[in-house]
């Protein structure tokens, strides 16, 4: 079955880059790997911090992103509980392997001066929270098993966000797509589905530009440093 296997990173705005790499090394003990002018955006600067194997966490920071106002309930939700609009990120949770691993984190965060609420038993995690530079909402949280599906999808609130029975079947058991080698074609641009907002002229005509013209132009493959 071809689907997503997890996370291969998950890309944060800064308007401080070294402030932030100093906080999730410090705090959090995140190793920096990657640092290096944004391929493609001019004056953008990519970091990656790296979790696990073929796990990062990425920041970004372009020209003036300093200069946009964060505004609690709009462009961030401040914490776990807080509310932001739909698209943004509400909170950044990282995994730790073990409640005494959790339980550590949550001593390390507090040796770097950092307040640390929890744990809270959730039934399908246990969490801790604490915010981060420039409002972020950071969570670190522990599973000891999967998530059954027959004991945490809860049909009253099915119900309350419109999905009936045969759509829940439908969502917990997704169609077994196998793959066509790549050989599937651009479908026709649709503005009804969702695209990239792209800036004028590209727009809906980057979808016209054939699959090897995009590799072979836009693809930048050799890091910053020669080792």
């Amino acid at each position: 079955m071809i689907k997503a296997t997890g996370i291969h990173h998950i890309a944060v705005m800064t308007g401080n880059m070294k402030a932030q790499i100093e906080f999730f090394t410090d705090v959090l003990g995140c190793r920096l790997v990657g640092l290096f002018d944004m391929h493609g955006v001019p004056g953008g600067i990519h970091a990656f911090l790296h979790l696990a194997d073929d796990c990062s966490f990425s920041l970004v920071q372009l020209p003036g992103t300093g200069e946009i106002e964060k505004i609690i309930g709009h462009t961030h939700a401040g914490s776990g509980a807080g509310n932001c609009a739909g698209g943004t990120m509400q909170h950044l949770a990282f995994k730790v392997d073990s409640r005494e691993d959790l339980l550590n984190m949550r001593d390390r965060i507090r040796t770097k001066g950092v307040n640390v609420i929890g744990p809270i038993d959730h039934g399908l995690c246990q969490s801790i929270y604490f915010g981060g530079l420039e409002q972020l909402a950071l969570e670190v949280a522990w599973s000891d098993m999967a998530i059954d599906a027959r004991a945490w999808i809860d049909p009253a609130v099915l119900a309350k966000v419109g999905i009936c029975e045969s759509e829940a079947a439908a969502f917990t058991a997704p169609d077994l797509y196998g793959g066509e080698g790549g050989a599937v074609a651009q479908p026709p641009y649709d503005p009804a589905k969702p695209h990239n907002v792209l800036p004028d002229p590209m727009g809906a005509a980057v979808y016209t530009i054939p699959d090897a013209v995009i590799w072979n132009s836009a693809s930048y493959a050799k890091p910053p440093v020669t080792v």
